[in-house]
């Protein structure tokens, strides 16, 4: 599991350094989670995954995004539709308020499979009991495992209510700007304090060049380590593109709209990193 962004940046290719586009090529998930865990290629016959067997639930990944920030919710969305195309099974859950907000396309099923539900959760014990009862339901389908990304309002994060440890895996999508850094510092320091068993991840997205995006994690990671004994896990960047944008107005996956441009390149490999810890949970 990568600790820092240098740990990553081999995922990235040169060009995005230059902005020059370049083709997304998928690479098989055993493949990948071989090269991940440094161990053979899964083996599906392993006794865990057998019919006789219940499969283990989908890793949950939570992912605090604002009820406007529509630019987070379109990665969130196409990081799914991602890992979708690499063989996960994977579908976002969202707060039934968000049904009809510019943040989400249409509920059911969407591109490559990937799957939008809305829930009536009124708070975040309820949105992730419902979470973990449709990472279980799914699991038995998802043969190649998968993960469920719940968009999380950022505002119940702070709520004093919240048994410890509801979250266990969690994504930060944080710009290379100090104050979304300082804003994603405080929202950790939060988490650490009510959830003392989280994993935090961070990925960097709005960057230019390869450089920014590492000096923001380690400006973050440093922060966290210091402050919260917390190891920031990184999972690469998500480079500024014109094509993300178009792609959000015209409500089409990047990968599909704008299959040769950097972005599309930026939004595998970011999904190949969490589809490669997802299975790791699932499989080791």
């Amino acid at each position: 599991m990568p600790r820092d962004l240098a740990d990553v940046l081999h995922y990235f290719l040169p060009e995005l350094e230059k902005g020059d586009p370049a083709e997304a090529v998928p690479t098989h998930p055993d493949e990948l989670l071989s090269a991940r865990r440094g161990d053979e290629p899964a083996d599906f016959s392993d006794d865990r995954l057998l019919p006789h067997a219940p499969p283990p639930p989908l890793p949950i990944l939570g992912l605090p995004i604002g009820e406007r920030d529509v630019v987070r919710a379109a990665l969130a969305w196409n990081l799914a539709i991602e890992t979708t195309r690499l063989g996960g099974s994977t579908l976002i859950l969202a707060p039934e308020s968000d049904r009809g907000s510019p943040l989400w396309p249409e509920a059911g099923v969407g591109p490559l499979g990937s799957e939008l539900i809305f829930c009536p959760a009124p708070d975040l014990t309820s949105l992730y009991t419902i979470a973990a009862d449709l990472a279980a339901s799914r699991a038995e389908k998802a043969r190649r495992g998968g993960i469920v990304f719940v968009r999380i309002p950022p505002a119940w994060l702070v709520d004093q209510q919240v048994p410890t440890d509801v979250i266990r895996w969690l994504l930060l999508l944080s710009s290379s700007n100090r104050r979304d850094l300082t804003e994603a510092f405080e929202l950790a320091r939060v988490l650490v304090e009510a959830h003392p068993h989280i994993e935090i991840g961070l990925t960097v997205h709005g960057s230019v060049t390869i450089a920014e995006a590492r000096s923001a994690f380690e400006f973050l990671a440093r922060m966290s380590e210091e402050e919260l004994g917390l190891v920031l896990v990184s999972y690469g960047l998500l480079v500024d593109d014109l094509h993300v944008y178009r792609a959000i107005a015209a409500q089409r996956p990047i990968g599909m709209a704008h299959p040769q441009a950097p972005a599309t390149r930026a939004l595998m490999d970011v999904a190949r990193l969490l589809y490669e810890d997802a299975r790791s949970r699932v499989l080791g």
